[in-house]
């Protein structure tokens, strides 16, 4: 019989947000978007900044954000790590927002506090952040 579950862990530098039994994982890897399921086949890759969906052992959709990271997949055991991963409910959305609004005035204009990259990449986590947020919205509205 199959395998239907594989172990996942979600770590950031600060706290341990998530351990369990899971059915499947969805994560932007550096390479495109990436579905875990058990029984994959070994794998170490780079993460962007973005969202980690997980179905649980139970059926329940769980969301994360995390700012980029690595991902290690064993056969009993995926192990998601970040510098930053906050769960989908603990996000600030108006936070996002006045993020996003920073590194478009940044990128638009030259900027003495923050230099192009650092921009372009403040921009795509604040982006990041607010696709979780919607993810979450259309989960309650359904």
């Amino acid at each position: 019989m199959a395998v239907s579950t594989v172990r996942l862990d979600v770590v950031s530098a600060e706290d341990q947000l998530f351990s369990g039994s899971v059915q499947s994982i969805q994560v932007t890897g550096s390479e495109g978007e990436l579905g875990i399921l058990p029984g994959h086949t070994p794998l170490l890759t780079a993460l962007k900044p973005g969202m980690v969906r997980v179905v649980t052992e139970a059926g329940e959709e769980e969301l994360f954000y995390i700012a980029g990271g690595v991902m290690e997949v064993q056969p009993e055991v995926v192990t998601v790590l970040s510098d930053t991963a906050v769960r989908g409910g603990d996000l600030d959305e108006q936070a996002a927002q006045q993020a996003i609004k920073q590194a478009q005035e940044a990128l638009a204009h030259s900027s003495p506090d923050m230099s192009y990259a650092e921009a372009a990449a403040e921009l795509a986590r604040a982006m990041a952040q607010l696709r979780v947020l919607q993810q979450l919205k259309k989960r309650k509205g359904k």
